[in-house]
C-alpha cells in the first residue's frame, strides 16, 4: 500500500514533487500492461503521423486509467463487509445466490454495484477468511446495471468463509462491453478484506451476497469506493 510521505522526508524540490506524484497518481494493474504498450507502440510506428501518433496515445491514456490500481485503507472494526468495488449502488433487495453454488435456495441480503468504464475495475475481497469455492458461469453480455443481468450474464462467483463460519459471496458480472472477467483467487486461499483478487473488462457490476440478518448500511443510488466502503455489518 502506498502511504503519504512525512514532511521531513520531502528536503528537495525535485523529491517532493517526485513523492507527490507518487501518492497521488494511482499505479496501473498489471492486467493493464499490454494495453497501454500496444497503445505507446502504435503512437511510436505511427510518430510521423500525427493521427496515428495521437490515437496511440489516447488509446494507451484510456487504459492507464481504466487499469488504475489506487491504493485502498480498509476498515478495522469487526464484521464489517466492504464494497468489492467501485461505482453505483443500484440495488439492495434479498435474492437467492447463484444457482451454480449449490447452496440452499433462500433469500440473502444483496448489494448490487455497478461500474461504469469511468471506475476502477480491480476487484477487492469484501471481508476476510477462507475462499471456499470459485465457480465460473458463461452467459449473455446485456447491460450490467440492468436487473436481468445478474441472473443473465457471464459471471464469476467466489464464496469465503471467515473464522465466525458466516458466508459471504462476491459475484463478478460481464456487461454490454466488458468480454473479460479475470479472478486471481482459488478455493482453499486465505484473503484479507480490501486484498485485490481480480477485474473485469469494460464496464459491469459485482454482486455481493450477504449473511442472514446482516445490517445492511448503504441504499441505492450511494457511490461505493472498493475496499473502503462499508457495505454491512454481519449479524
Amino acid at each position: 500500500m502506498a502511504r503519504r510521505p512525512r514532511t521531513e522526508e520531502l528536503q528537495s524540490g525535485p523529491e517532493r514533487l517526485m513523492a507527490l506524484v507518487r501518492t497521488t497518481v494511482p499505479p496501473v494493474h498489471p492486467a493493464g500492461l499490454p494495453f497501454i504498450g500496444a497503445g505507446l507502440a502504435l503512437a511510436a510506428a505511427g510518430r510521423r503521423n500525427r493521427w496515428l501518433r495521437g490515437a496511440g496515445l489516447v488509446a494507451a491514456g484510456a487504459n492507464a486509467a481504466f487499469f488504475r490500481h489506487p491504493p485502498r485503507v480498509p476498515p478495522t472494526r469487526p464484521g464489517a463487509i466492504v464494497a468489492p468495488a467501485d461505482g453505483l449502488i443500484c440495488l439492495v433487495e434479498d435474492v437467492e445466490p447463484p444457482a451454480e453454488l449449490g447452496l440452499p435456495a433462500r433469500p440473502l441480503p444483496r448489494v448490487s454495484i455497478f461500474l461504469s468504464i469511468f471506475d476502477a475495475h480491480v476487484q477487492r475481497v469484501p471481508i476476510s477468511g477462507e475462499v471456499t469455492s470459485v465457480v465460473h458461469r458463461p452467459g449473455l453480455f446485456v447491460s450490467a446495471e440492468l436487473e436481468a443481468a445478474s441472473e443473465d450474464n457471464e459471471r464469476n462467483s467466489l464464496v469465503i468463509r471467515t473464522e465466525s463460519g458466516a458466508q459471504v459471496i462476491a459475484v463478478q458480472i460481464a456487461g454490454l462491453v466488458a468480454r473479460r472477467i479475470v479472478c486471481d483467487a482459488k478455493a482453499g486461499d486465505k484473503v484479507a478484506i480490501g486484498d485485490t483478487y481480480g477485474l473485469i473488462r469494460y464496464g459491469s457490476r459485482l454482486d455481493t451476497y450477504l449473511p442472514e440478518g446482516s445490517e445492511v448500511l448503504v441504499l441505492p443510488g450511494q457511490r461505493a469506493v472498493g475496499g473502503e466502503t462499508i457495505l454491512a455489518e454481519l449479524p
